[in-house]
């Protein structure tokens, strides 16, 4: 990873925010300078990784619960009812995932 700003570059939104994986009663803590799919990657959650700005779908996961702030351009109202893609999008304080 390059530290010039680039396309794929996180969005940035007001802050750290906690990813709670319920399977496995991990946190992972996601830094304001930092993407959801980069601290998953860190912490060995296997997800593809794909075009990393929003726009394939690739890294979408499901949530179970959480305010996430969805800025990827790939999902549709109803899917952002229980998916997010980590690569672009956050959550206000906390988002919870089944894995």
């Amino acid at each position: 990873m390059s530290d010039a700003a680039a396309p794929n570059a996180p969005v940035q939104s007001g802050g750290t925010f906690e990813i709670y994986l319920a399977w496995s009663d991990r946190t992972i803590v996601v830094g304001p300078d930092q993407s959801a799919l980069q601290a998953l990657l860190a912490a060995g959650i296997p997800i593809e990784p794909g075009c990393q700005t929003g726009g394939c779908g690739e890294c979408a996961t499901q949530y179970v619960e959480g305010d996430v702030i969805h800025k990827d351009s790939c999902l549709n109202a109803d899917d952002r009812e229980h998916m997010f893609c980590p690569c672009v999008s956050r959550a206000k304080t906390r988002i919870v995932l089944a894995l």
